[in-house]
Formats: structure tokens, sequence, C-alpha cells
């Protein structure tokens, strides 16, 4: 009874999306069953969030979600699959972390980027990034010799970490800890960011420097 029940509800879907696929065209249906399931996975998550936007988006094939409470999303911003957005308030014996990531509204945030606080960071409206971006406030120890290994290290923080409004991230960007970046930035694809930029200025490179100023 069962197999002939399984049997009828899988013949009608192949059916139904034979009838889809005679009356429209292959882009036309992806792009509309894709964006179904990204509200449908958005409407079971952002009750998580300390607060979510209306418009904004989760991409289904979201990697790890950690202290949600402690995150919040503006309006129309989407988040890219295979994402990691990490909010840490411990972290083995460390127990006194007051994390907070707060992204604005009408961002876009690239696939596979990983953002991670135990303090802060804050990313303005209007940011678009590429991807394989981190953007942290955090680092596993100090750069000195320890026989710790780097996984059990204390979690350190150098200050919040501030992406302002209109900043464009390229592909396999790094902000580390306690970078401001002033607004309208352009960050080139690969660059490390390892000081404040100020506003309107385009960097890249390896720590990334300033290599024009747009104003």
């Amino acid at each position: 009874m069962i197999k002939n029940i399984k049997k009828i509800v899988f013949l009608s879907f192949v059916c139904i999306g034979q009838f889809v696929f005679y009356i429209c065209v292959y882009d036309i249906v992806f792009r509309l069953f894709s964006f179904l399931w990204r509200c449908f996975y958005t409407g079971m998550m952002k009750g998580f969030f300390k607060s979510f936007g209306l418009g904004s988006l989760i991409n289904s094939r979201f990697c790890y979600l950690k202290g949600p409470q402690y995150i919040s999303i503006g309006k129309n911003t989407v988040l890219e699959g295979n994402m990691e957005l990490t909010a840490y308030d411990s972290y083995r014996n460390q127990k006194f972390f007051q994390p907070s990531i707060i992204i604005g509204d009408n961002c876009y945030i690239g696939m596979n980027a990983k953002i991670t606080a135990i303090h802060s960071v804050v990313i303005g409206n209007g940011v678009l990034t590429g991807r394989n971006v981190l953007i942290t406030d955090n680092a596993h120890g100090e750069s000195i010799a320890s026989c710790i290994p780097p996984g059990d290290r204390c979690l350190i923080s150098k200050g919040c970490t501030v992406i302002e409004d209109n900043v464009w991230i390229g592909d396999n960007v790094s902000i580390l800890p306690g970078v401001h970046i002033g607004k309208g930035c352009i960050v080139g694809a690969n660059s490390v960011v390892t000081k404040d930029i100020p506003p309107y200025c385009v960097v890249g490179g390896i720590p990334a420097k300033i290599l024009k100023n747009m104003k």
C-alpha cells in the first residue's frame, strides 16, 4: 500500500515537472524554484536571529550558523550558500564574550563567506562581497611561540571590525580584527586588510595598501 502511494506521488510530481517544462524555459524554471526554496528556508530560519529584515533571504545551502541570537540582518540582504556565520559567547573554557554581528540593508554576501565575532562585527548598508571572504574580529591567541595547538588557544579580539556603507569587497579577501573600512571603498581580490582604510579608496595587496583615492 505504502509503495503504491509513493509511486503515485512520484509519478504525479514527474508529470507536474514535465508540464512546467513545456510551458516555461529552463532559466525561468530554475530561478523560480530556487527563489521559492530560498523563501521557504528563510521563513524557517529567520526566527532564530536577533532581528531579520523584510525582504532578506538566506541560501538554503547555508553551511554553519552559531549564536544567531546575537546576529542582526537588515532589509533586502542576501546571504549566499556555504556561508559560516558565527557569534561566540563562549569558547572552550572562555565564557565571557558578548558578541554582536550586524549586517545592514541591501547587502549581498557572496558564497563561501565566513563572518565571525566574539566582540563586534558591523557591516553597513549596500555592502557587496565576492566569494571566499573572511571578516573577523578575533584570532586564536597572539603571535608568540606556543606549544599549545592553535585550536586550543584562547580567542582574543583587537576590537570591533567595521565595514561602512557601499563598500565593494572582491573575491578571496580577508579583513582582520580591529579594522575599520570607510564608506565607498573598493577592496581588490585576494587582499588581506590589516589596517584601517579611509573612505573612498581603492586598496589591494598583502597587506592591503591604498592604490587610489577616488575623491
